[in-house]
């Protein structure tokens, strides 16, 4: 297990809640050289006194050196706790979900504010159209899988691809990748409607165009 040591005076920040930890804010980080290179893996954060503070997503290749999935020192981060984390996000989007036209996109999962740093899940037609999941940090990409297999199990929604921002995740240090990771892919164009505005949508990269 990685520990990450913080510089004294700087575990302030935790200690009030702020989830990402900065590499100016590490005093050490201890463990095996392949779990130091191992991009999300889970370390252990403790004060300069060895006070435990949080269990977070630890990435070398990353500013923000770590991102807190719990400051409980009695939550395992687990197949469980990522579960719970992305139910309890899909539950309070429900009646957005619910109430929202076939042409609308939806977020069902917005990372930090649902405890899922880095994670963002849109939704586009319910339940047979398609989910995108976008990747944006290391911890959440190396639990890719049960997320999808949650994503899935709780929308029945069977279409779910991976939309990537180069640049935020070669910043992360993570390959560029995107694609079908359940179903289909979406189509290169959708009809949306926000706001009364109708235009077309590429789910795939998010871009926008004039309807036709």
């Amino acid at each position: 297990m990685l520990i990450i040591t913080i510089k004294q005076g700087k575990e302030k920040s935790l200690l009030a809640g702020e989830p990402w930890i900065y590499a100016s804010a590490i005093e050490k980080v201890d463990g095996k050289p392949n779990e130091k290179m191992k991009a999300g893996g889970t370390a252990i954060v403790q004060s300069s006194s060895t006070k435990f503070l949080a269990r977070a997503a630890y990435n070398s290749k990353s500013q923000i050196r770590a991102r807190v999935w719990t400051f409980d020192e009695g939550e395992p981060v687990d197949h469980a706790l990522i579960k719970r984390r992305v139910k309890a996000a899909l539950a309070k989007s429900a009646a957005a979900a619910k109430k929202a036209r076939p042409d609308q996109v939806v977020k069902l999962v917005n990372a930090e504010a649902d405890q899922l740093p880095g994670l963002l899940v849109e939704q586009y037609g319910g339940k047979d159209g398609y989910l995108i999941c976008e990747f944006h940090a290391a911890g959440v990409d190396a639990w890719k899988v049960p997320i999808v297999q949650t994503l899935i199990a709780e929308t029945g929604c069977r279409n779910v691809y991976e939309r990537a921002d180069e640049l935020v995740r070669k910043g992360e240090g993570l390959a560029f990748v995107e694609g079908a990771l359940a179903g289909d892919e979406p189509p290169d164009e959708v009809p949306v409607t926000e706001n009364g505005v109708k235009f077309a949508l590429d789910l795939k990269t998010g871009e926008r165009y004039k309807f036709r």
